[in-house]
């Protein structure tokens, strides 16, 4: 008979049991943690700006990891401005290092990117983007995600969003480089 200590269904409340990562996020544990920093954006239909940025990957030990974004406008005196984007989402490794990502947006929009990881790096480029009435016209991304060459013995997570919408075509919308937090 076990514990009620090592029985994760008797866990405390409030916590969470902790798991090892599936074996199939081999290829995305590079991934895992708290990234955070700050990065630029810029399109055609508005104004460029730099933002803040806190991305978390997590896992439960299935499969897949979960996934967390959120910005902020970081305004001309460097004083953290109004919030921005938010996203979540899952990502799943699949067999010959590919990956399918599923993003869901509060803004309406929902996106699913399919791609592959080598060497640190992930290329997604969307598969599928559904919006409802009242979300702006988004119809294609594209996405890398990759550690930066080592720093100070340390390595950042630099990503790139392009994005075509509202007309125009597949763009650099979004980049930022983040440090394990």
């Amino acid at each position: 008979m076990q514990s009620e200590q090592s029985d994760p269904t008797h866990a405390a409340a409030g916590t969470e049991p902790e798991f090892d990562p599936h074996p199939d996020l081999k290829p995305l544990e590079f991934l895992l943690g708290t990234w955070k920093g700050a990065g630029v954006g810029d399109y055609p239909t508005i104004e460029e700006f730099r933002f803040g940025q806190e991305v978390t990957f997590t896992h439960n030990g299935k499969p897949f990891l979960i996934y967390e974004s959120r910005t902020w406008l970081i305004e001309e005196d460097g004083t953290i401005g109004r919030p921005l984007g938010t996203e979540t989402g899952y990502w799943r490794p699949r067999p010959g290092n590919e990956v399918e990502v599923t993003l869901a947006h509060p803004t309406g929009i929902v996106e699913i990117y399919v791609g592959n990881v080598a060497f640190n790096r992930v290329e997604l480029r969307t598969d599928v983007v559904a919006r409802t009435a009242s979300a702006k016209e988004v119809t294609a991304g594209a996405r890398m995600y990759g550690l930066l060459p080592e720093k100070n013995g340390a390595r950042d997570l630099g990503w790139v969003y392009e994005m075509a919408a509202m007309g125009q075509p597949l763009q650099v919308h979004l980049s930022a480089q983040l440090k394990k937090a």
